[in-house]
């Protein structure tokens, strides 16, 4: 070969490699860039559940999934032995005796959920347990406490002493009349956004003080209680459980922000929706609140006096509602 030839493949060669190297560095640094391109967590809760909701937040800080960090949060309150609405503690039914209902629901669309459960008390994670292992999405009564003890989860007594005594006090009057935001206070219900941008959610409950044997709320019930759509946002409900249900009230603002409504939109409509269609409002609370795939949140109720817990940017904030009845 020529010495000039031989020069400039050289040269040509050089530059051939300085151009892969560039273009290698560039591939590297937008994949770098993307594996680091992170979304700020979110964590809300219904009620003033401090507590839960800052250990969802902090599970999000930390790289937990959306669903697990959810049912870590909601187990805080299941496992709250003075939450007379929720887990170990709850208040009985008219028998006597505590049963447990929930659902989960991850960003992938799949759900689970489980209804009347006695003797287990994480019911959240029981119902993911029904989304993973079984071809079904809910289980009910025995059914569902034989798959606890088959995945390990411990057989505990749920009705407390001091729950007992209410009962039992109760019974003197057998008068079924719940009270606003006390007794109506009965689900905690959690959604999240995770750093990968991912929405998932849980919602459990030991259901309304007394109520009739075998009864089920809207809380375990997907689309009532709970909704989640990955593209989009996702929902969760309080409250009376037989007035959500009319409405699929949590599928509905998910829906509403599909067509471009804020949380705070969707949850004031699907308020309105139950509140235009009874005449009896003054005697039963519904409170929704809602998360979209910008962080962006809401929250709404019939009665005031409902709140929301609110993790996001590091800081756990309790947030008042609106409400309908607001005076």
């Amino acid at each position: 070969m020529k010495r000039r030839q031989f020069i400039k493949k050289t040269a040509q060669g050089s530059a051939a490699l300085t151009l892969g190297a560039t273009l290698l560095s560039c591939v590297e640094s937008t994949n770098k860039s993307i594996m680091t391109n992170k979304t700020a967590p979110v964590a809300i809760c219904t009620w003033g559940f401090t507590k839960a909701n800052q250990a969802a937040g902090e599970a999000l800080e930390s790289g937990m999934a959306a669903l697990d960090a959810a049912i870590k949060g909601v187990a805080v309150e299941e496992e709250n032995i003075k939450n007379t609405t929720v887990g170990k503690g709850g208040a009985p039914d008219r028998e006597g005796n505590v049963t447990l209902d929930a659902c989960v629901m991850n960003s992938n669309g799949d759900c689970g959920a489980v209804v009347c459960v006695e003797n287990i008390t994480n019911v959240a994670a029981l119902a993911k347990v029904v989304m993973e292992e079984t071809p079904h999405v809910m289980l009910a009564g025995k059914g569902a406490e034989e798959l606890a003890y088959k995945n390990g989860f411990q057989a505990e007594h749920l009705l407390t002493d001091s729950s007992e005594a209410a009962y039992r006090e109760w019974l003197k009057t057998s008068e079924y009349k719940p009270i606003i935001n006390i007794e109506n206070h009965d689900t905690i219900g959690m959604l999240c956004l995770d750093q990968h941008g991912d929405i998932a959610g849980a919602c459990t409950t030991s259901g309304l003080s007394y109520k009739m044997k075998g009864r089920v709320g809207d809380s375990p019930i997907i689309g009532s209680g709970l909704f989640v759509d990955n593209k989009i946002g996702g929902a969760a409900a309080t409250g009376m459980g037989e007035e959500i249900m009319k409405t699929v009230g949590s599928f509905l603002i998910v829906e509403l922000m599909r067509q471009g409504k804020t949380p705070q939109e969707a949850c004031e409509e699907a308020v309105q929706r139950i509140v235009t269609k009874n005449k009896n409002i003054e005697n039963f609370q519904v409170a929704y609140i809602a998360l979209n795939k910008k962080g962006e949140t809401g929250s709404y109720c019939i009665h005031p006096g409902f709140a929301m817990m609110q993790y996001k940017d590091g800081t756990n904030s309790r947030i008042t509602s609106a409400a309908t009845l607001d005076s």
